[in-house]
């Protein structure tokens, strides 16, 4: 059963939420969050990239940038741009990319509910990053930022959000830079409330989509507050954390693709040649080529796109991982052709988000940058699901979703 409850958010007045508002922490570098911010002193990238507030290339993991973070929230608190709800809601977030619109609950997710597994993940996390995110929990005493939960989808879930949206919403914006609609509404009736912990409680797992580090800081955080509290009792708000969940059938995740320094000191038709062991290859010219179906690859070389289809016997279909076009483009391109063996730190390689579009893949091997693009039919709902339910991880780099949940909305503290 999952495990949720409704909070006290901490949001931006109306008229304030586009000035606060921002992208997450982790999709942007310091100094275009830094740019982002300019002339912008109500930016939440004050408090989750607060090194914009140092000099130039002031290390983002010292603790006077950590302290700046919980210095900035407490400005934003005294000056009424962050206002915290008088009674624990529910709230949904909607969001708009391309004309269609994908509806979320904002709810607090129990932090046993990660340790035992029953939030499931998909991906590996760093113990670096788990930490950094933990100390930014810990100096703020709140999640600041939201997790991206998917669940399976249920009726009775999507006829009380369509209740809910009848009404107007408390933000409702287009945000500057994406273009992507924001839009947001309150659940404060307790009998909703009541429903929809109930409705959940009978979902039997739910799924990292985005937010993997967030969430185990969140967790772990909470975990250490459980020891440091003698008279800990399980009601108390440090045994939860904040995210947004989906329902899985509203969700796409887009392609993820690479980008490779060399061709492993092979020449064009050497590269071709070995690939066609594996794969039947077609020239395609300088039209751009977008992978049409599973096992469908995209190359682009030397001006000229090529389609790469998997030969039956190189896939398993009956395996979770086995199916995958990460797999098996990691398998049989990247470490048997090219000799690059671990995604994480051959520096060799780099990924490119689907939404950038295949063109700037073209862009990168056409400046001199890059060698060679390869692109990916993008990753199923279904099999992200498959491959959680089965205890096994995603090889890195595999997903990516969009549109990203925009930070700032609302915030969950801890106490």
């Amino acid at each position: 059963m999952a495990i949720i409850k409704p909070f006290k958010g901490i949001r931006p007045p109306q008229n304030l939420v586009e000035k606060v508002a921002s992208r997450p922490y982790d999709v942007l570098n310091s100094e275009e969050a830094r740019a982002e911010a300019e002339g912008n002193e109500l930016s939440l990238y004050h408090i989750i990239k607060p090194e914009i507030d140092f000099e130039i290339g002031t290390d983002e993991h010292l603790d006077k940038v950590y302290n700046k973070a919980a210095e900035n929230f407490a400005k934003f608190r005294k000056e009424a741009w962050l206002v915290q709800d008088e009674v624990e809601k529910y709230y949904v977030y909607a969001q708009t990319m391309n004309g269609k619109t994908q509806y979320g609950l904002v709810v607090c997710a129990h932090v046993d509910d990660y340790m035992n597994e029953n939030i499931k993940k998909h991906e590996l996390t760093r113990r670096d990053k788990e930490e950094d995110r933990m100390k930014h929990v810990r100096v703020n005493n709140a999640n600041i930022e939201p997790v991206f939960f998917a669940y399976p989808h249920q009726d009775a879930l999507d006829a009380i959000v369509a209740e809910a949206i009848k009404g107007t919403p408390v933000y409702d914006f287009v945000a500057e830079g994406d273009g992507f609609g924001h839009h947001f509404w309150l659940i404060e009736d307790d009998k909703t409330i009541a429903k929809i912990t109930e409705l959940f409680a009978a979902i039997p797992s739910l799924y990292i989509a985005d937010g993997h580090h967030r969430s185990a800081a969140a967790a772990l955080v909470g975990m250490e507050k459980r020891q440091q509290n003698p008279n800990h009792n399980g009601t108390e708000e440090y045994n939860y954390f904040m995210a947004v969940c989906f329902p899985d059938n509203q969700l796409n995740i887009i392609d993820y693709n690479r980008v490779v320094k060399d061709l492993n000191n092979l020449s064009d038709e050497e590269f071709l040649a070995k690939l066609s062991v594996n794969f039947d290859v077609k020239k395609n010219g300088a039209e751009i080529y977008k992978p049409n179906s599973l096992h469908n690859f995209a190359i682009y070389l030397s001006g000229n796109w090529y389609s790469l289809t998997a030969k039956e016997g190189t896939y398993n279909d009956n395996d979770p991982i086995g199916i995958l076009d990460v797999t098996i483009s990691s398998n049989l391109i990247l470490d048997e052709v090219l000799g690059i063996k671990d995604l994480r730190s051959d520096k060799r390689i780099d990924f490119v988000g689907g939404i950038r579009g295949l063109g700037e893949l073209s862009a990168r091997v056409d400046s001199g940058e890059m060698r060679v693009a390869l692109a990916l039919y993008p990753v199923s709902m279904k099999q992200l699901i498959d491959i959680a339910d089965s205890g096994n991880i995603m090889p890195p780099k595999t997903t990516w979703f969009e549109p990203k949940l925009r930070s700032g909305l609302v915030i969950h503290e801890l106490v």
